[in-house]
Formats: C-alpha cells, structure tokens, sequence
C-alpha cells in the first residue's frame, strides 16, 4: 500500500512571514528562516538578541498554527539568525520517528553561526527525510567557498542510529535556504533586459548553482525545478525595484529549493529537467510548483516557496491504537482503550497527553515530555470549556508520539477519576480535574496520565 501526502517548503527572511491559506491541505510544511545579518548582530547585545529570536520563533509558530489547527510543529531549531520550523498534520505524527536535529557553523571559521547549515531528520511511514537548509557566504567571487562550507556541512552533520548516518543517507533530502549563488559573466544591463522580457533562461545558463551541477560531485541527484520567477535578491527594501544603491547589485535567484532521492531511477534519454523523480522501492517526489512571493517587500530578498507530493510505500504500522468515545458528554463517556504493537517496546515513562485541537497548543509534544513530576500522585487537569481534543500517546523511548485518536468532541465536565490497565484506560468524570495515585511509576506533566498505571493499585 503507498501513501500520498504533500510536503510544502518556503524560504523567508525573518522580516517576512507569508499566509498561505492553503495550508490545510499539506501534510508536512517546513520553514526556513534567515537573518538578522552578521552586522546586525554584532551591534545587538546578547540578550537582546536572544530576546528577538526568541520572539521570532513564538510568532511565526503562533501564526502558522493559528492558520492550521491542524498542524503540530513536529521539531524547531535555531542557529543565531537561521530558523527551521518542520509542522505535520496530526495524524501523521505517530509515523514521523527518529526526530532528530544538527546545527552547522560555518561563519569566521566555524565560530560564527551566521553562515552554516540547520537540518531536520525523521523516519516517515518507515522511509527517511532530512531536510537541510543553509546560508552560504555571499557574494559573486565566492561560489568555490560556496560549495567548500556545504561540503563541511555535509561532512560534519552525523546523526545517530544505523538508518541514516549523514544528510546524504537519506532516502529523500530537502536542501533549501539562502544558498547565495549568482548570475555570472553577464552584465547589469543584460540580466535586467532579460528579466524585463521573460528571457529567464538566459539567465538560468549563467546561474553559479546550475553551472556547479556539471562539475561537482556532491551536487550529483540533486533536482530543482524550472526557475520561471525573476530574480529574488537584490531589492530596495519597500519596493519592486532591483538595487538602486551605491553597491548596484546583480540580481540573482539566491534563496533556492532542491531535492535529492538516495537511489534515483533512471533519468529521461534527452537530459531535460523534470519535476519529478522516483526511488526503485516505490518513493516518488512530484514537484508542483516553484514559485517567488513578488508582493512582499519588507526584506531585499523575495520569499520562495514550493509544493510537492511524495508518495512511499507504506511499510510502517501504528505503534499504540488509542480507541475513544466520538463525543464525551457525560462521566460514563470518559472512557479511552489502547492497543500495543507487539513489537512495541514500552517504558515506565511513557505517558498519554489530552491536546486541544482548536487552537492548538503553542508548545510541541517534545517541550512537554520535559515536564515532570516525581510523585506518587498528582492532578490531572482537564479543560473547563467544550472543544475537539485527541489524545496522543508519548514514547518516552523513541521520543516521539506514536499513537493518536480521532478528533472528538468533550463537553465541559468536572473531576476525572483514573484507572488504566496494560491495554485499557478508563475515566469517570466529575470536576475539574483528575486525581490518580500509584505507588509504582513516577508520573508525568499535567494533562498526562501513565501508559502502563497497574490496575491492582486502589484509588
């Protein structure tokens, strides 16, 4: 059986921030962010610019969020001003596994994180995804230092496991960011005469990134698709006007999105581009568009995003099966079972969360599992208003969630009375909260309650 699901990715800088509204649509969306520049940082106090990041990251989570209740921020990291947030729908999130991170610097030798790389690796129905984005060294004379920082990125980006050590080991691999490369040979007046008429494959000939796909090795597998959109850099900041300034900068399309299968099929006898490749165990990547955002103009850069659809063979299972009620009305309703994978490995620290659905919450699942509380008893609290809610069941050892329910809908209730078994939860309801003693496992976060409770303790 294969499964489809579109994968949308989007390049900004921190100024910008884009409504796509629809995103409901997209399974899995990644963001890539950039800046403040090297000279920006370097006259902002460290806690100032701690601060900004930080309030860079909360808002465009919220936004994103507040326009795809769906969605659930899956992993985030940042790296001084680079930004990579990575959402999936919901129900996706009990087949994306193995999350892990890597950060890169490659700024002042390595010490400056201004330059470098961010990546996001994860199992998806059993097949393996990174996604890479980078910010390269600008400037025209620099593409061989270009291509120097993200070899090293490559190099030094090692996750742990034995399914996918580097970037490259990947099944699929998104890289994606502000990668610098320029227009060469070319000069001003003829690049902007064949941006006025729509000659953009005049320019795409001369474009450093395409040229270093000839000759360098560790760009082989790597597609793009059609570069149809002006150039995105160099504007005047609150125009549509390329560089006015003393500089007169070239435009160029800097802010790039490519795509990598580990073994590729084939590809087509007349050596065209395509926007579409494919796995010989069924994985598919489709490219549905690739387009620049021309109406922003708060940044020099345009943003640029692109859809596409990759199609796996659907080789994975639900680790926990989590059953309840479409509708929780009454203390009889509040009544949730689970079924475990027999090759599923529990832990005394797994836990099952009660996430609202609208609107979702600010924190990831990850942020919550860090919530602890060594007691023998504790309170769990449940909403005082009516809304959709999931549960979602924790694995403490593959630190990822790895069952959820169907939205269902709870009525405002009171206090709820827990008891659990190996293979069955139940709840009586009746304030606004709920009480659970055990002797026997430490427990876990408010609105949690332990996967494994032994249903011999009284309460």
């Amino acid at each position: 059986m294969h499964s489809i699901f579109l994968i949308y990715v989007f390049v900004m800088q921190l100024k910008s921030f884009i409504t796509c509204h629809t995103l409901h649509n997209i399974s899995i969306y990644t963001i890539y962010c950039n800046r403040p520049s090297y000279k920006d940082t370097l006259s902002l106090p460290p806690l100032s610019l701690l601060l900004s990041l930080s309030f860079t990251l909360s808002r465009v989570h919220s936004l994103m969020l507040s326009h795809t209740p769906s969605h659930s921020l899956s992993t985030s990291l940042t790296m001084q001003g680079v930004l990579l947030l990575v959402f999936a729908k919901y129900f996706h999130l009990p087949f994306l596994r193995g999350v892990q991170t890597e950060t890169t610097r490659t700024g002042l030798g390595g010490y400056w994180g201004n330059k470098g790389g961010v990546s996001a690796r994860m199992s998806v129905f059993g097949h393996t995804l990174c996604f890479l984005n980078c910010h390269l060294p600008a400037h025209m004379e620099n593409s061989e230092q270009r291509m120097d920082d993200f070899e090293s990125i490559l190099q030094q980006q090692q996750f742990e496991g034995q399914a996918a050590t580097g970037v490259l080991d990947h099944d699929v691999v998104f890289w994606f960011g502000d990668l610098n490369f320029r227009i060469d040979d070319l000069d001003m007046q003829v690049v902007k005469s064949a941006i006025d008429n729509n000659k953009y494959s005049t320019l795409w000939e001369k474009d450093q990134l395409n040229m270093a796909k000839d000759c360098e090795t560790v760009l082989e597998g790597f597609q793009e698709g059609p570069l149809k959109f002006p150039p995105t850099y160099k504007f005047d900041v609150g125009t549509d006007m390329y560089d006015t300034s003393g500089k007169k900068r070239k435009p160029a399309w800097t802010d790039r999105i490519l795509w990598r299968l580990r073994a590729t099929a084939p590809g087509s006898a007349d050596g065209k581009r395509n926007s579409i490749s494919g796995l010989t165990s069924g994985t598919r990547v489709t490219q549905h568009y690739y387009r620049s955002h021309m109406e922003y103009t708060v940044s020099d850069h345009k943003p640029v995003s692109a859809i596409f659809t990759l199609q796996v063979r659907w080789v994975d299972v639900p680790l926990v099966t989590l059953i309840v009620e479409d509708e929780w009305n009454c203390a009889a309703d509040a009544t949730a079972k689970f079924r475990l994978a027999p090759n599923y490995s529990r832990s005394s620290w797994d836990w099952i969360g009660l996430y609202k659905v609208q609107p979702p919450t600010p924190c990831s699942y990850a942020s919550l599992a860090a919530e602890k509380l060594y007691s023998a008893s504790f309170i769990f609290f449940l909403p005082k208003g009516s809304g959709d809610f999931i549960l979602g069941y924790y694995s403490n050892n593959m630190n990822s969630i790895v069952g959820v329910t169907e939205p269902f809908q709870v009525q405002p209730l009171s206090t709820v009375y827990c008891t659990l078994s190996m293979s069955t939860v139940h709840c009586t309801l009746h304030t606004a909260h709920c009480l659970l003693h055990t002797s026997h496992y430490p427990l876990h976060t408010a609105h949690t309650f332990p996967a494994n409770y032994n249903p011999n303790t009284e309460l």
